[in-house]
């Protein structure tokens, strides 16, 4: 299978996790794509962490579904989970293949808004900045009483292609 490109997921910080050792968590985030799966670093007793670490994922496929799970770490028993969320790439993806290379920077291509059908807990603004393409998102997580997850994300198209993905 062809490689579309490499998805840079830029997992910037935790907002409110939920609480699940005795006074504070040790979070990490895993993100997994069909067979892939990518995670940060442990963040020690902090339920406001701030990570600011970039993941990356071959995309072989835009319409596999991509989750991000949030975990305490546990030394002595299994790794409690503190919630998820789906990453929606396709309005992302949408407005890439519309080919606006050479805009203006800052420009917002496209907002998305937070809706019954998405994981997002703000609005959510398509940017393009210093010759690229870039998505922000606050992420709600879901299965868990408190959360969010701040994340950006770019993808790099593969042999270094312009333009669309024709998708």
């Amino acid at each position: 299978m062809n490689v579309l490109g490499v998805l840079k997921i830029r997992v910037r910080r935790g907002i409110n996790l939920a609480i699940r050792d005795s006074f504070c968590s040790d979070p990490y985030v895993v993100i997994t794509m069909g067979g892939q799966k990518v995670k940060t670093r442990v963040i020690k007793e902090n339920v406001n962490p701030v990570w600011n670490e970039e993941l990356s994922l071959a995309l072989y496929d835009p319409t596999l579904p991509i989750t991000l799970s949030v975990y305490d770490k546990d030394t002595f028993t299994a790794d409690d989970k503190m919630g998820d969320a789906k990453i929606d790439i396709k309005p992302y993806l949408d407005a890439i293949n519309m080919g606006l290379e050479g805009l203006p920077d800052g420009v917002k291509v496209d907002r998305i808004q937070p809706n019954r059908d998405n994981y997002l807990s703000d609005e959510s603004c398509i940017l393009w900045e210093n010759g690229k393409m870039t998505q922000n998102m606050l992420l709600r997580l879901q299965h868990v009483e408190c959360g969010e997850v701040e994340i950006q994300i770019e993808l790099i198209n593969a042999q270094g292609r312009r333009g669309g993905l024709y998708i």
